[in-house]
């Protein structure tokens, strides 16, 4: 199986990389007792993340055997969500609805109170994480959304990028945790600003990966090499992240990113949600929701999200194949501790 390493391109100009001095004051990651709830995709390789650099860790999941996973590779068995608020500094929730959320939260508020911190790292409901995190924040504790964007093969090494809402002093005290888990932090303002940015950045990223598809097919129809039609994307001003990752393995036939429609709905619903909610007339997205909800229909609605390709291999005969891709991605970028980055709002 031939895998793909990724390298990182240049950020941007306006952001600033912050160098962080831990004073005393401030918690070290090693010095927290952390729990992490949901070990998925995501869940289970930040969580790894956390084991790996030494963290004390307590997971829990309703599959058992995710549990026992981590436990032979270092973790303590949380039990409940209700044992892990009890007995942790920090509680993590990584989960693939706001409903499972609210869950699990129900059955750990009566336990939050002062020093107790609950970070939620699923993409969610920016509303919700509001409701649950002023739930939190009244019994004593501190809430903070932090979801996570670059894909599954960077939250397997540490370097995907993490967003976090919520008061300076909180965001202070959990820093050193989010730079084990991540390469670069943004903190995004009040509690659930952070959710409003993610789903954001996943509706461009779904208008990203319909977009490729339509111009790999017209390429393909119009009798150019894909892997040449690959290259000439990559090297342009019409490359994308989205470009650069899934389209390998749309080619290649994979077409597993380890992100399924089902997601890939909840989060562009989210985004139509915000749309609406400000009366702004948006012309793409309910088109998008369409593409994706028809492909659930064709495909299943846990289907991988790359396999969005075949409505239009199904529609045209052709086959968006190219030899040299690879079945699965790799981040080849060394880990190393996180930073701060900090939006140049002065322009």
């Amino acid at each position: 199986m031939r895998r793909q390493k990724v390298r990182r391109r240049k950020q941007a100009g306006t952001l600033q990389r912050v160098k962080v001095h831990w004073s005393k004051q401030q918690w070290k990651a090693n010095d927290m007792k952390v729990g992490f709830i949901g070990l998925g995709n995501v869940g289970g390789k930040l969580s790894g993340s956390l084991l790996r650099n030494g963290v004390d860790l307590y997971v829990h999941d309703l599959d058992p055997a995710l549990v026992a996973g981590k436990v032979a590779k270092g973790a303590k068995d949380g039990m409940t969500p209700a044992d892990l608020m009890q007995v942790c500094d920090v509680v993590i929730t990584c989960l693939p609805s706001p409903a499972a959320s609210a869950a699990v939260m129900a059955d750990m508020l009566p336990h939050v109170g002062p020093g107790k911190i609950w970070l939620e790292m699923s993409t969610t409901d920016a509303a919700e994480i509001a409701r649950l995190g002023r739930a939190v924040i009244d019994a004593g504790g501190a809430a903070v959304d932090c979801p996570v964007s670059g894909g599954c093969h960077r939250a397997d090494t540490g370097n995907i990028s993490i967003f976090a809402g919520c008061d300076r002093p909180t965001f202070e005290r959990i820093l050193p945790l989010l730079t084990v888990m991540g390469r670069r932090i943004l903190h995004t303002g009040d509690l659930g600003t952070a959710s409003v940015l993610k789903v954001m950045t996943n509706y461009l990223a779904t208008v990203n990966l319909i977009s490729v598809c339509e111009a790999m097919t017209v390429m393909k129809a119009a009798d150019i090499d894909l892997a040449t039609t690959f290259q000439a994307i990559s090297m342009s001003s019409g490359t994308s992240f989205v470009h650069e990752t899934e389209s390998q393995l749309i080619l290649s036939g994979a077409r597993d990113v380890n992100f399924t429609m089902d997601l890939v709905q909840k989060d562009i619903g989210l985004f139509q949600k915000l749309a609406d909610q400000f009366s702004v007339p948006l012309e793409i997205s309910p088109m998008i929701i369409d593409i994706i909800a028809d492909g659930q229909k064709r495909y299943g609605m846990r289907a991988q999200s790359d396999r969005i390709i075949e409505r239009l291999e199904d529609a045209t005969g052709l086959k968006i194949l190219a030899d040299g891709f690879p079945q699965e991605l790799v981040d080849d970028e060394p880990e190393e501790r996180g930073y701060e980055v900090r939006a140049n709002v002065n322009g």
